[in-house]
């Protein structure tokens, strides 16, 4: 094996956050992070690998789209102490835990606090490329929501309070004339604060509103 491939566990694959997935490995075994990185580059995935759980905590950037794989048993801090950290300072990434044979009820656990999967040693590499690929579709659809929710809520904190206040008695689904008498306005002007909290919130229907007012606060 050549000096460079020797070196390919530890070496990031270029990607910027928000761009292409990393898929971080974590394992105190210099085979195993060789042998995972060789895998990941065989089919094109950016891929950044760690000898301990603090080196990864020292440069992990939330920001960045991806997955990680963990060994499940390491020293100084164990894998599940990192999930348990990432849990902590409220990091959402997708965990695959890497376990050996006595090490299964840990990953049940580890699934309790919220990995994503676990594949056991000796695994065949379809098996951890197909958890990988979920894993990174997972993300993808937490980060895509999470995006929308901070959208909607940019929109609707450009409304007034007043706004707000229409806004909330619109989608309970009451009445212009209504509305005015809640807030005892005249109905011409509650008509105004209408059409602002439509072209606000970007949306052409009440049924629209409705759908993006279960993202924002009551």
């Amino acid at each position: 094996m050549s000096a460079s491939q020797q070196n390919i566990a530890d070496r990031a694959t270029a990607a910027k956050p928000g761009t292409k997935p990393v898929v971080y490995i974590v394992d105190d075994d210099d085979g195993v992070r060789r042998a995972m990185s060789t895998l990941m580059e065989s089919v094109g995935y950016a891929h950044v690998a760690y000898a301990s759980a603090r080196e990864f905590l020292r440069h992990y950037d939330h920001a960045q789209a991806g997955c990680l794989i963990l060994d499940i048993r390491m020293p100084e801090m164990s894998g599940l102490e990192l999930q348990h950290e990432l849990a902590r300072v409220g990091c959402q990434i997708p965990v695959i835990f890497v376990t050996g044979h006595g090490d299964v009820p840990m990953a049940v656990e580890a699934m309790k606090q919220g990995a994503f999967d676990f594949v056991q040693k000796p695994f065949r590499d379809q098996d951890l490329l197909d958890r990988v690929n979920r894993a990174i579709h997972q993300d993808s659809t937490l980060r895509q929501e999470a995006a929308d929710k901070n959208d909607v809520l940019q929109r609707w904190s450009t409304l007034t309070q007043r706004e707000k206040e229409v806004m909330a008695l619109i989608v309970e689904g009451k009445a212009n004339k209504v509305v005015a008498q809640d807030l005892d306005l005249s109905e011409r002007t509650v008509e105004i604060h209408r059409a602002r909290v439509m072209e606000k919130m970007q949306v052409r229907s009440v049924a629209q509103l409705v759908k993006l007012s279960l993202l924002v606060p009551q």
